[in-house]
């Protein structure tokens, strides 16, 4: 049970940072969005690491999954920032939620047991991700290029969390969840933050200020849910906390007025289908 409420726990908070992210990544560029959301992370996570000590453990194998969770994070952001500022966020939030069925596999190949019915579900996900990837026939040269921009970039995106997911789960096993929070935080301000400041290239905008805020605390929120969860089943954590992807789409069609083909629609009702039945398999 806890792994399933960290899992939902971690969807809702990151389905109100995407939702952020896809407005602040079109009036700033997304490298300068992430290092906002890292700088933000920073300032709440490192006095909790702090007050928590720091791990003994740290410079063994629990340290370089720590750095693995973190560095992937910093990565995926900014791959989908930019995938939110070239597409829809209906498009990008469920083709990015891949990534709990990709660590989900990561999972099952270091030694997770394999549900029947796994195998079939993954194929009906990479089908899904096929059909909404397909542009629409009526938008001009520029709008295919943009939306297949978006489903790659957003696709790259999932890869790297899926990697990250797992990896967070590892450390989360044998570390405090504040150092695990704090890593990617960390990573994101010294190879981020810190050189755009130093070249004078981090602009923060009255619009844009609130919306990283928010996405700062809301992935800090939710990195704590899914470390939670993730103890107690990295699989079942990773895939259900993948249903950000649903939620955001749903805003993003009735916040922000989105439209997408019925073939699209279909790809997208598909890999969010197959990410809920694998989240029951697994569980």
């Amino acid at each position: 049970m806890i792994a399933v409420l960290g899992g939902l726990g971690a969807a809702v908070a990151w389905a109100v940072s995407t939702v952020c992210s896809s407005r602040s990544s079109r009036l700033t560029a997304p490298p300068v969005v992430v290092a906002w959301v890292m700088v933000v992370g920073l300032v709440i996570s490192a006095p909790l690491a702090l007050l928590q000590g720091v791990p003994s453990t740290l410079g063994h194998e629990p340290g370089m999954w720590l750095f693995i969770a973190g560095a992937g994070n910093v990565g995926g952001l900014v791959l989908a920032y930019a995938a939110l500022r070239a597409g829809q966020v209906a498009l990008v939030a469920p083709l990015v939620s891949t990534e709990g069925a990709i660590a989900a596999l990561i999972a099952i190949a270091a030694g997770e047991s394999l549900a029947p019915g796994v195998g079939v579900t993954l194929a009906a996900i990479a089908t899904g991700i096929c059909l909404a990837s397909l542009p629409p026939e009526d938008r001009t040269a520029e709008a295919h290029a943009n939306h297949l921009k978006a489903a790659l970039l957003a696709l790259g995106a999932a890869c790297t969390f899926g990697v990250s997911l797992y990896a967070t789960g590892r450390a989360g096993a044998s570390l405090p969840a504040a150092w695990v929070v704090l890593a990617a935080r960390l990573i994101g301000t010294v190879v981020l933050a810190l050189p755009l400041a130093l070249a004078g290239r981090l602009p923060l905008t009255r619009a844009v200020a609130p919306l990283v805020v928010t996405s700062g605390v809301c992935e800090v929120l939710g990195f704590y849910s899914y470390v939670a969860g993730s103890r107690h089943g990295i699989a079942i954590a990773a895939v259900l906390s993948s249903q950000f992807g649903a939620l955001a789409g749903v805003a993003g069609y009735y916040l922000f007025g989105e439209r997408l083909t019925r073939v699209q629609v279909a790809g997208i009702a598909t890999v969010l289908c197959g990410v809920a039945v694998l989240s029951g398999l697994q569980a």
